[in-house]
């Protein structure tokens, strides 16, 4: 929905809202992100599948399993890159990374060749290394992907001070909805960073308008995409 949302130049917070509406439906849930954690809703959806798949309905069950798949692409070359992470955990005031979408995110990073340094007020250094160098299970192929190597591993910093994460990087990510990435003093953020400055805010945290203003080239989830992106190659 967010890729149709960015598309049509539509608002996801407004049709959030509208759908919201009715009470029958928790306004929360409908809020768009770069993808969900825990173990609560992924355990859902493959159930579904399972029941799926044991009555014959292979197609249905094929299309859910994208949704467990759903990969968002940020950035087109990001090789030697320094890419800030901000949050780790799959929701703000936890430090739970189970399924978080970050360790995709992080590892597409890293394969792409990315230097990350990431930032998280309550997932340690230890956490995140073991989150990203577990294997993980493919969908297509019934084995499971190999971890991330030594030197990949050797790619990512992890630090406390979202200041000292951006400092110098081409790219942020914000990843988890922490309150305090809302109130970040993001003029001094990108005076410290290579220009051009990308944010992509997958959690909706941040005042697209204002980071415009200020200079950054801003995509955020399921709202229209920075016009600039369309003249120019992602980070070259």
């Amino acid at each position: 929905m967010s890729a149709l949302y960015e598309a049509t130049g539509a608002d996801v917070s407004q049709v959030s809202l509208a759908v919201g509406k009715d009470t029958r439906i928790e306004p929360m849930i409908l809020n768009s992100s770069v993808g969900f954690g825990g173990s609560c809703f992924q355990k859902d959806i493959l159930s579904l599948v399972y029941i799926y798949e044991c009555s014959g309905l292979s197609e249905v069950a094929s299309y859910w399993k994208q949704v467990i798949k759903g990969y968002t692409s940020m950035f087109n070359t990001v090789s030697g890159k320094k890419i800030a992470i901000l949050g780790f955990a799959f929701r703000k005031d936890t430090g739970d990374t189970r399924e978080t979408p970050a360790i995709d995110v992080c590892k597409g990073l890293l394969t792409d060749k990315a230097f990350l340094s990431i930032c998280d007020p309550q997932v340690n250094q230890d956490q995140i290394q073991r989150d990203l160098s577990m294997n993980k299970f493919d969908w297509d192929h019934p084995i499971h992907l190999q971890p991330l190597s030594p030197t990949s591993v050797k790619q990512v910093s992890v630090v406390w001070d979202a200041y000292k994460a951006t400092k110098d990087a081409h790219g942020l990510c914000i990843l988890t909805e922490w309150d305090e990435f809302k109130t970040l003093d993001y003029k001094r953020i990108y005076d410290n960073m290579q220009k051009p400055a990308f944010v992509f805010d997958g959690r909706n945290v941040v005042n697209v308008e204002k980071l415009r203003e200020i200079g950054f080239i801003v995509s955020s989830i399921g709202k229209p995409l920075d016009p600039r992106l369309k003249d120019m190659p992602a980070m070259a």
